[in-house]
């Protein structure tokens, strides 16, 4: 809940404030209150604004209320109508912005139940897929405050069960953006965001998480050049749940681990994690367990296609064509990085026509959702003779 800004004007406001509750919420309390006690008051938004204003409409002192609806706020705060409609003293201000705020923010997290949690992923999976689509310059804004929201309510659950729940929402949260933010081109920031993702997926208890989001705090890495520590980086989270992740996950880290090799030019080494995601990407189309991977077929593909292409290999046009062919068009990052792959790989073969129409395809793309880490590579490409 948003802490108040302006100080309460009577004693009934700040008590209100203490309970952590909206006037909306309050007054479905004290509904229920009736009802159950046997009270016979009753009160309306428009009377209870009154009443916790302390005035009238023409700024004169507000009267007391009938007398059923005073003996009903009476009994809820245990307090008379006149104290409770009196100015609160400047003890009971000061102690507020502390006290009450701090109740505000526990009774806010005491009220995340299964349903709430439920919630929180659908909005996720929800942006998830505009991020997909759209670029992170339409989302990343809504995930920085999700990360805040959720933080918050971490910081101030008293639940433990709760606190991991919540705890997993923030490591997934803080990891798309740690991404979004590499592909705006700020990978130190990234770097903070990950650090927090790690934090949570400790706190979670999920080392799948874990590894996930070192892994991609690894391409931050690779992205200032540090080409050695992004290698041992991924080496290191695919040791970590090489026996306990999921066949997706494996394969995901796997691919990761060959693009950064590939990276420094480790060709053989390279091909053969590559290998061994195939060989651990379950057949079908069967979608991951995990909400924040997206890994089949075609993915691997034009994975393995763009390591391909750093290393040179001829080869890297078929895959990376075949792979574009088959990509799902609402993959707009992926297409993005998999045309610039494309043209790259052409340059390197001297087809400059069809390696201009991939570069400036992308380029084009990468504009219109914000993808600077793209713009980056297009413009390093086309400057390359």
């Amino acid at each position: 809940m948003r802490a108040n800004r302006e100080p309460a004007r009577t004693v009934l406001e700040l008590k209100i404030r203490e309970r952590g509750e909206t006037l909306t919420e309050f007054l479905d309390y004290a509904s229920r209150f009736a009802r159950r006690t046997g009270e016979s008051g009753t009160l309306s938004e428009r009377n209870l604004k009154r009443l916790i204003s302390g005035r009238k409409s023409d700024g004169s002192p507000i009267g007391l209320p009938r007398p059923a609806t005073a003996r009903l706020l009476e009994r809820i705060f245990d307090l008379p109508i006149e104290q409770l409609l009196s100015p609160p003293d400047e003890t009971q201000l000061s102690r507020a912005g502390t006290e009450d705020e701090l109740r505000q923010r526990l009774r806010s997290s005491s009220r995340v139940d299964p349903q709430v949690i439920a919630i929180l992923k659908r909005q996720l999976d929800e942006i998830r897929r505009l991020d997909r689509q759209l670029g992170a310059i339409m989302v990343r804004d809504e995930v920085s405050i999700k990360v805040s929201q959720v933080s918050q309510l971490l910081s101030h659950s008293l639940s433990p069960r709760t606190r991991q729940q919540l705890a997993g929402l923030l490591a997934e949260l803080c990891t798309l953006l740690g991404w979004q933010t590499l592909d705006a081109g700020n990978p130190e920031q990234a770097w903070r965001h990950y650090e927090q993702a790690k934090t949570a997926a400790l706190e979670s208890n999920d080392p799948q998480r874990l590894a996930h989001a070192s892994a991609e705090q690894a391409f931050a890495l690779l992205d200032i050049g540090e080409t050695d520590a992004a290698v041992d980086t991924l080496a290191a989270a695919r040791r970590t749940v090489e026996r306990t992740a999921s066949r997706h996950l494996r394969a995901w880290l796997a691919a990761a681990h060959g693009e950064a090799l590939a990276r420094g030019s480790d060709r053989s080494r390279a091909l053969r994690a590559f290998d061994q995601a195939a060989a651990l990407l379950p057949p079908g189309d069967a979608e991951p367990a995990e909400p924040y991977l997206a890994l089949d077929d075609v993915h691997l593909s034009r994975w393995r296609g763009h390591a391909l292409a750093q290393v040179g290999e001829p080869e890297a046009i078929q895959v990376l064509t075949s792979a574009l062919d088959r990509l799902d068009p609402t993959f707009t990052r992926a297409e993005i990085g998999l045309r610039v792959d494309l043209g790259i790989a052409l340059l390197k073969h001297d087809e400059r026509e069809e390696a201009a129409k991939h570069l400036g395809r992308a380029a084009s793309m990468a504009t219109s959702v914000g993808s600077q880490r793209q713009i980056s590579r297009i413009r390093k490409a086309q400057l390359t003779p």
